[in-house]
């Protein structure tokens, strides 16, 4: 029996031998170890054998990188006016011998640390700077930090502002101020509208007075001109009509001349006709009464004798000389003012005429320069220039 209690005593002591001799530390963290309280190495990630009541584990150490917030802490800025801020460290622990050795509580050092140069950093500005330099004051705080815990084994990776509360009069004022800019801004934006819409809409009735203007004034163009050839062709259908009744009278004449020479006519003949002609004469309004002369009869005798012959029964009839038949015709200017007659539309007229329906039918532009067709509608000078419309004119 004594056997048996003596076996399960050693059992007893071999198994927490064994527990005191091998410690497993995990990854990303490090343990320090001591034999006889002293420092001796630093382990990882590693199954670690241990000398029994000699060595001992001093501390564990996360060596992953670490995020702490730290309450608000009142802050006297500048202008003597007292705000909240609240921080947010992110360290890592990269020595941790220093850690453990170099510092009691790195946590608390690392709290105690950033609050002194917070006050340090913030002192020096005013409230409106305090609240429009976060990124000065982030990055001034990690240098500070980081350079003051190099020797507690520690890198402090960033700094960050969580909030910064002015007091509540303060804030109260600011927001009068907000409001008050942005009612400002809302009334500049106003103005620069109603500006913006009344240059808009005077350069729009400019524009509109310009090209009403302008059609104004092509309109009148095309109308002059339209004028101008209608004037032309009127004056050339006049001048064909009367060089056509001109020459239909000279052919009237010639063929009543010549009637009446083939007809040889005698006095009786011509007195007859002078009296068929005098009841036209006397049908005009300011005609009341019309007499025959007393020596017509005389007048007509010697006529006959000037210009005929007696014949065999003593009558005096027309007797035509012997060159009578060769009398020189009218010069034939038939090919000369063969043009007049041409009833075919002018070419410069009629594409005038065809580019002012395109422009009529096309909807109205912004811009004159946006219309090709219509410049070429109003191409004054090529209309007065065309080869076709040249002779016509002179």
């Amino acid at each position: 029996m004594e056997a048996l209690i003596a076996l399960a005593v050693i059992v007893v002591f071999v198994a927490v031998l064994m527990a005191k001799s091998i410690s497993i530390v995990p990854q990303a963290e490090a343990a320090v170890i001591e034999r006889l309280g002293r420092y001796t190495r630093t382990v990882s990630g590693q199954l670690t054998v241990l000398v029994p009541f000699v060595d001992r584990i001093r501390a564990k150490v996360d060596l992953r990188e670490r995020v702490v917030s730290f309450p608000p802490q009142p802050v006297i800025t500048k202008d003597n006016l007292t705000v909240s801020i609240d921080t947010v460290v992110y360290f890592q622990v990269t020595n941790p011998q220093s850690a453990v050795y170099e510092i009691n509580n790195y946590i608390v050092g690392v709290e105690q640390l950033t609050t002194t140069t917070l006050r340090n950093v913030v002192g020096g500005m005013t409230l409106e700077e305090t609240l429009t330099s976060r990124d000065s004051i982030n990055g001034q705080l990690r240098v500070v930090l980081d350079e003051a815990t190099g020797r507690w084994g520690l890198r402090v990776a960033r700094v960050e502002l969580k909030s910064i509360d002015p007091p509540p009069s303060i804030q109260e004022s600011m927001e009068k101020q907000m409001k008050a800019d942005r009612e400002k801004r809302a009334t500049i934006l106003t103005a620069e509208g109603h500006r913006e819409s009344a240059i808009k809409t005077a350069e729009g009735d400019k524009q509109s007075r310009i090209l009403a203007a302008e059609g104004g004034k092509q309109a009148a163009i095309l109308t002059a001109e339209g004028e101008r050839q209608s004037r032309i062709l009127r004056a050339q259908g006049d001048r064909a009509a009367k060089y056509l009744e001109a020459q239909g009278q000279a052919k009237a004449i010639e063929k009543v001349f010549g009637a009446i020479k083939a007809g040889k006519p005698t006095p009786e003949l011509l007195a007859y006709q002078y009296m068929q002609t005098l009841p036209q004469m006397a049908q005009g309004d300011a005609n009341k009464v019309w007499m025959i002369p007393s020596d017509f009869g005389d007048a007509l005798k010697g006529f006959a004798k000037t210009l005929g012959a007696p014949g065999e029964d003593g009558v005096f009839r027309y007797e035509p000389n012997e060159s009578a038949g060769n009398e020189p015709k009218p010069e034939d200017d038939s090919d000369e003012v063969a043009e007049w007659f041409e009833t075919k539309t002018d070419p410069a007229v009629a594409e005038a005429v065809k580019a002012a329906e395109a422009v009529a039918r096309k909807p109205v532009d912004t811009s004159l320069a946006a219309s090709p067709e219509l410049s070429k509608g109003f191409d004054v000078g090529a209309l007065s220039a065309s080869p076709e419309a040249e002779p016509e004119q002179r």
